[in-house]
């Protein structure tokens, strides 16, 4: 409880400065007693006076006189006779100096130190929730909010910090809108440029399949290929801008089975298909063309670089609602190493040395993220026992009823 008080600004420089004060006050006072009780008490000194007001005798106090001692003279008078005088010293209240009141030291003490703490703290608290302010904004920004600033009061350290973090957090946010704006300008450009290339395309195609067989028949299936590669392209450059701008939101999510949907999928590039042990096939509520886009790009991902057999799991984890269905692909190939298995998901990333492979140009894993994101999933890349690797893809499922 004490360290949570504590841990507050304008709590420790309050307790610095009542700390400081208790202090020198107590220096004062010490420095005070000390000068305030010398070592030697002074010598005093008493006049005798008659009637008629002549000095008949006088007498001084003993040099070694102690302290708490009643005053006491030895008075000769003139006329031969000594008098003893005593003054016995007042009787004092009870207690030591430092705690009699009203007007002892640690009375006093107290006092000044109450009187510090009560007109110091409004003065650091006003200071540090300036302070409390412009911590508050620096959160809001580191958060992702761009638009925060703190409000700049007064002309000191603290309103000058201020200034310079709304006019850094201002450029920064200028230079993030500039870049987005940038960037949707590029990928609406992409997106139209690739959605024109489909009509040359087309009569590419067209002349292509007017053309006879005979000696040109391997050039003709080489370009077909090329052209099947160059439409596969444009059809993810385009799937890609829509998800990026959201367009995707407008596909029908639908209760489909992906059990069903899989199968398909592995029938079509000669896949081997395994269901862990369970009586219903897998459903889940979700767009069933992107979804099948999402395994289908997930087997020859994993045909391209495996040199053995392809196969692809379902299954499912969790209970209740945290029920999901996990789609896992398998390949024999050369794996992915630990440092790559993020960026591969990047668009237009490829693994280094492969640019030289046949096939693929880094958009098929990117468009995997993307749908799984859609569908609120996590897709993420593992090492596969005895070599090769595996791509996980978990999707949540309805909540049975």
């Amino acid at each position: 409880m004490w360290s949570r008080f504590t841990s507050h600004l304008y709590v420790r420089i309050w307790l610095a400065v009542v700390a400081t004060v208790v202090v020198l006050a107590f220096l004062v006072g010490a420095a005070w007693q000390l000068s305030t009780d010398p070592p030697q008490l002074p010598i005093r000194e008493v006049l005798v006076h008659n009637a008629a007001g002549e000095v008949i005798g006088r007498a001084q106090t003993r040099a070694d006189r102690k302290r708490g001692d009643d005053l006491e003279f030895d008075v000769a008078t003139r006329d031969g006779q000594t008098l003893n005088l005593q003054l016995p010293r007042p009787k004092r209240p009870p207690g030591s100096s430092w705690t009699r009141p009203p007007f002892g030291f640690g009375w006093m003490l107290g006092v000044v130190a109450l009187a510090v703490a009560l007109g110091a703290y409004p003065i650091i608290r006003r200071l540090t929730q300036r302070l409390e302010g412009l911590q508050r904004g620096v959160e809001r920004w580191g958060s992702g909010d761009l638009s925060a600033r703190v409000a700049v009061q007064g002309s000191d350290e603290v309103a000058f910090l201020a200034e310079r973090f709304n006019h850094a957090a201002e450029r920064i946010e200028t230079l993030m809108e500039s870049q987005k704006a940038l960037l949707a300008s590029h990928k609406s450009l992409l997106a139209n440029a690739s959605h024109e290339l489909r009509s040359p395309l087309a009569r590419i195609r067209m002349g292509l399949e007017l053309m006879g067989g005979g000696a040109g028949s391997t050039q003709r299936a080489e370009i077909s290929h090329s052209i099947s590669e160059l439409d596969q392209l444009i059809d993810e450059i385009l799937l890609a801008s829509r998800l990026d701008t959201k367009q995707a939101d407008a596909e029908p999510f639908e209760l489909l089975d992906l059990t069903g949907l899989a199968a398909e999928e592995c029938a079509r590039v000669q896949a081997e298909l395994g269901t862990a042990a369970q009586t219903e096939s897998l459903t889940l509520q979700g767009s069933a063309r992107l979804l099948r886009r999402l395994i289908r790009n997930l087997l020859e991902n994993a045909r391209r670089y495996s040199t053995g057999a392809v196969s692809l799991e379902l299954g499912q984890t969790g209970a209740g609602p945290q029920r999901r269905a996990v789609i896992r692909v398998n390949d024999h190939g050369p794996g992915v190493p630990p440092d790559q298995r993020e960026r591969i998901f990047e668009p237009f990333y490829r693994l280094p040395g492969a640019s030289e492979r046949e096939g693929g140009v880094g958009l098929g894993l990117a468009l995997v993220k993307s749908i799984t994101e859609r569908h609120g999933g996590s897709v993420r890349c593992e090492a596969r026992p005895g070599g090769g690797a595996s791509f996980v893809v978990e999707l949540p499922m309805p909540v049975a009823t």
